[in-house]
């Protein structure tokens, strides 16, 4: 039996994608995000960034912005939210509060912790490398693999 190549999943966090689907995007994240497409990666928009990053420009109806996140989840691989992703976010959220680190407010939703979780449950089910690109890799390091964006590189 052929083993199977692992390939390099990326998952987006909210600034990465913001930058993407923002009209006035910098020529430097979009060359960034072409350099994936050229290689074996796979460029993931987990829908917890998604909900993260489109409510706004729904809220001011920036119309041109919502249609770069729909093709950006069209071209890349939208991955929803899942039940086991749901149930790991919650025990991802109740270890820092023990801990007495949380990385958000106790009354909030933690979009952290489910964008952790949704990486994790996708690097158990396929097998596939994973990393988290950010702004903000600590917070998402303590539970998942992440890096800041621009540190991420294509095989």
């Amino acid at each position: 039996m052929v083993p199977r190549l692992l390939r390099l999943a990326v998952f987006l966090d909210s600034t990465p994608l913001s930058e993407l689907a923002h009209p006035k995007t910098s020529g430097a994240i979009r060359a960034w995000l072409a350099k994936f497409g050229i290689s074996s990666s796979l460029v993931v928009i987990p829908a917890i960034v998604d909900y993260e990053v489109r409510r706004e420009p729904l809220r001011l109806g920036r119309a041109e912005s919502i249609e770069r996140f729909d093709q950006l989840s069209r071209v890349n691989e939208f991955v929803p939210i899942t039940q086991p992703a749901l149930l790991l976010a919650a025990e991802f959220w109740a270890r820092v509060r023990r801990e007495g680190r949380p990385t958000a407010g106790a009354e909030a939703l933690d979009a952290d912790v489910i964008l952790a979780a949704q990486a994790a449950t996708w690097a158990r089910d396929t097998g596939d490398d994973i990393v988290v690109a950010s702004s903000n890799a600590r917070h998402l390091a303590r539970f998942f693999p992440a890096a800041h964006w621009t540190e991420v590189v294509a095989p």
